[in-house]
């Protein structure tokens, strides 16, 4: 508190000092550098540098500048690097325009062990000075002996403020040891007649007198019954005591030694070893049993770190907050309802925000909406202030994504169907941090170019409403460049290695494919076909990249999946619709290739030309995939199209498995990036994790939490172990292989419930995962060691979860065999039952035939019966 206080008259000239350089000129004029600072020399500038900044520039105190050694120099362009990466965060900020105006290579950074100026380091601002604080003058013989005769006289250091109480002196005073009684006085004196006698000192037996020897036994005393609270006790460590012998007889004392020599075998005598049988009955019965008890390749000293993390009890995993990203114009009071990172550069993430309306809000604020477009945001790790570009979309994008092959294009699916596109070719420079153009000096020209800084790009082609999706689109995916579709919905060879088809699904039970390519050209010249490009370009006011042009309002899909579904669920579940006022969640399809691939790039002249050629049907991949709709249900499906035998029409079947295991809409299904059979789906207040080759139900069924799950993600880097975010904001670290009851670790991150979650890693030792809420905000956390590094390898999670498989199949087989004994018990019922039923039957036919017979007898023997001797047909 002291140290703080000590700090603030430096920490109030240090930001003095950067209201003087942010100043115009007039006003900066009158504010001297000695004024902010009039104990320092105009030359030099105090600052505080980081352990961040001291790492990156190699300057650490006491390690690599020392008392002895201070002065450290840093490169012009380095620091520019740090200030333009970092910008207002960098601890080189404050004298920005110093460093730009500085002549010179290399700065000189001086470490100020003794806060001679305030502050552990200072930066020199001239050339002049530097050379004079690294080559000073040296003083003449004459100088010498005055300085020698001078005598030094040792003071005291005075403190600068006075000595403020907090109540310490009190507890010293407490640990202080101080008497509590009079000290007790003992007199001890001998006869007189001794005085000066010679004393004699012989051996005595304690027990021949009675006062020889006195036990005096402990006992409680009641007047001295003291509780002991505290006790204070001090150990000291001590060298062990070891004693040791040396090899010589006591004797003949000598040294002893021991010589040895290398043993090297022949040639002969190698074959021989290596030919002999208990070499190999060695081999085969000692080493390969110590093989399989003992894996020689384990890394001892990771799995000593982990044990002390486990045993410890205080292992880190805690998600930090790295970065946020907010904006109080483009997302204030909207939700985020998509996030992508960008593939190729570092630090720049994509969301796309959406307005929180129900349909009756929307239908009357839709002016208000044209009048203010929906957006992309891109954001970048160097400028947390403001977006580097937008995006601008015809309606609400529910989900969008990056190409593969070229990130410079993206897709995204609107809320009223439509399927939009746009290239960012002419912004890519601004992605990876580099602008152009020269800064204003005027307050009112910065606020100016701070408005036109960020650029917006419009769409370059957006599909037609007519043959689009009668439904927002929930979510849209490439489909990888090692593979096409055909109209057939086969899989077909990819001869250009380039994604060029897309898939897009919405709660109209309807999935569609997409061709970005042109269709077939009519029989033009070239000459024709580019005169009309040029028409095109010139017919572009706005500056809309031509990429897509082909595409704009004509666009339709290639072919549709699922029809044929959607009447399978509308008869058996329930039909599929949206609810627009959860407008921000979003459904996911997953196809097994969902994997970032390398950057190769688009051919302007590729999109053009469809060539005729047949392509190959590549057997090997799969066409099933798994789709979650808006009231719980997973279906498992397939994409490729079937004839209808009545019509001849091309029509997708039926699903091949049809669960509800969620009791709210599906909004998660991802696969696994470590095992890509194994899916997760996440909906209402459960999660749910299946095997795509076992699909008699989920191996891993959570129970219901109290709060609603609102989205879910694999972790990219631990195989067992996936995020789950929920309606009250909290986000759950699930390891399956730790508990699987609940989560392994709870951490809030807003007030609001969240709606995105995306995983990335940067480096080996930054791994982050980027979290969206309903109020529009980018949360960027750092995934901490624990949770980033797999406690256990992927072979005992894919162990696990075949243990699980084992556990399904086993009570599958468990329910029909109980059906059976249920069926066969129930026969055996209706059997016994029926054959009942019969004896009785035959029972009451032969009593009736003894009555008739009876009747007969008596008729012939001329008795008549009277009415109370009539027998009776009753039984």
């Amino acid at each position: 508190f002291h140290f703080s206080i000590l700090l603030q008259p430096h920490l109030f000239a240090q930001h003095k000092f950067k209201l003087h350089q942010s100043l115009p000129g007039p006003e900066a004029e009158r504010l001297s550098h000695t004024d902010v600072l009039p104990d320092v020399p105009e030359d030099i500038f105090p600052m505080v540098l980081t352990s961040a900044t001291q790492e990156l520039f190699e300057c650490r105190a006491d390690e690599d500048v020392t008392q002895n050694n201070p002065y450290k120099l840093l490169k012009k362009d380095d620091i520019l690097h740090d200030m333009k990466a970092r910008a207002a965060v960098s601890d080189f900020h404050p004298v920005k325009q110093t460093v730009l105006n500085y002549p010179g290579e290399e700065l000189l950074l001086v470490f100020d062990r003794d806060f001679k100026y305030g502050q552990s380091f200072y930066l020199v601002l001239t050339e002049e000075a530097k050379q004079r604080i690294l080559q000073p003058p040296v003083s003449t013989d004459e100088e010498e002996p005055e300085e020698e005769s001078e005598q030094y006289v040792c003071r005291t250091p005075e403190p600068q403020q006075p000595w403020v109480s907090l109540g310490s002196e009190l507890e010293i005073e407490e640990e202080s040891v101080k008497d509590t009684r009079e000290r007790l006085k003992y007199l001890v004196s001998r006869v007189r007649k001794k005085f000066g006698a010679p004393v004699n000192f012989t051996d005595r037996n304690a027990l021949e007198s009675k006062e020889g020897y006195i036990e005096c036994t402990s006992y409680q005393d009641r007047n001295f019954r003291l509780i002991q609270m505290e006790r204070n006790s001090a150990t000291q460590a001590v060298l062990n005591l070891k004693s040791s012998a040396t090899q010589t007889q006591r004797t003949f004392p000598r040294n002893m030694y021991t010589q040895y020599k290398p043993r090297e075998l022949t040639e002969e005598e190698k074959e021989n070893y290596m030919s002999s049988e208990n070499l190999k009955n060695f081999a085969s019965s000692i080493a390969i049993q110590q093989n399989k008890i003992m894996d020689v390749f384990f890394d001892d000293w990771q799995a000593l770190s982990e044990g002390d993390i486990a045993f410890g009890g205080k292992a880190d995993t805690y998600l930090k907050e790295y970065q946020s990203f907010t904006d109080l114009q483009f997302s204030k009071d909207k939700s985020i309802s998509c996030i992508k990172w960008h593939p190729t550069i570092s630090g720049v993430i994509a969301v796309s925000v959406t307005e929180k309306m129900s349909f009756e809000e929307r239908i009357n604020g839709s002016t208000k909406l044209l009048l203010n477009p929906p957006l992309i945001l891109f954001w970048s790790f160097s400028d947390p202030i403001n977006p580097q570009l937008r995006l601008e979309c015809p309606d609400d994008v529910l989900s969008f994504d990056f190409c593969p092959s070229d990130p410079n294009i993206i897709i995204g699916g609107c809320m009223n169907g439509q399927i939009v596109l746009w290239d960012v070719t002419a912004h890519a420079q601004r992605l990876h941090g580099k602008r152009s153009g020269e800064r204003r000096t005027t307050s009112m020209a910065f606020e100016e170019d701070k408005e036109n800084e960020i650029p917006v790009l419009l769409y370059c082609a957006v599909s037609s409403i007519e043959n689009g999706h009668k439904a927002p689109v929930t979510d849209v995916q490439w489909l990888p460049e090692n593979f096409e579709i055909s109209i057939t919905g086969v899989p077909v060879e990819n001869q250009n290695q380039i994604c060029v088809q897309v898939v897009t699904c919405a709660p109209d039970c309807c999935v569609m494919f997409w061709d970005i390519r042109a269709p077939r050209p009519a029989a033009h010249s070239q000459a024709e076909r580019k005169q009309k490009m040029e028409e095109k370009q010139l017919e572009n006011p706005r500056g809309i990249p031509n990429t897509f042009k082909y595409l704009d309002l004509s666009w339709k899909p290639l072919i549709k999946v699922y029809e044929s579904v959607a009447v399978f669920v509308n008869e058996t579940y329930k039909q599929c619709h949206l609810n627009m006022a959860h407008t921000h969640y979003h459904y996911i399809i997953i196809t097994r290739f969902d994997i970032y691939l390398m950057y190769k790039g688009f051919h302007e002249s590729f999109f053009f030309n469809i060539t005729n050629i047949r392509l190959k049907p590549l057997e090997d991949i799969s066409t099933m995939f798994c789709v979650g709709t808006e009231d719980g249900e997973l279906v498992y499906t397939s994409w490729k199209l079937g004839k209808d035998d009545d019509s001849g029409r091309l029509l997708s079947g039926k699903p091949s498995r049809c669960f509800i295991v969620h009791d709210s809409l599906v909004n998660t299904v991802k696969r696994s990036p470590f095992f890509k059979d194994i899916i997760l789906t996440v909906g209402g207040w459960n999660f749910a994790v299946w095997k795509e080759s076992v699909m008699n139900g989920p191996i891993i069924l959570s129970p219901c939490s109290q709060k609603r799950c609102m989205v879910g993600c694999w972790s990219l880097s631990n195989p067992g172990m996936f995020f789950i975010g929920k309606e009250d904001g909290n986000i759950e670290v699930w390891d399956l292989l730790e508990k699987t009851h609940e989560p392994s670790h709870i951490q809030n991150i807003s007030t609001a419930s969240i709606t995105c979650m995306k995983p990335w890693i940067i480096s080996s030792k930054q791994h982050f995962l980027a979290v969206s809420d309903d109020f529009g905000t980018l949360h960027i956390l750092q995934i901490p060691w624990t949770l980033r590094n797999p406690s256990s390898s992927e072979s005992s999670v894919n162990k696990y979860f075949e243990k699980e498989v084992t556990r399904l199949m086993f009570f599958d087989k468990r329910k029909e065999t109980m059906a059976k004994q249920k069926t066969a018990t129930e026969a055996e019922e209706q059997k016994k039952k029926t054959l009942s039923e019969k004896t009785e039957e035959e029972s009451l036919a032969e009593y009736e035939s003894y009555l008739t017979l009876e009747k007969d007898i008596l008729k012939e023997m001329g008795v008549s019966l009277q009415e109370e001797d009539k027998p009776s047909n009753e039984v």
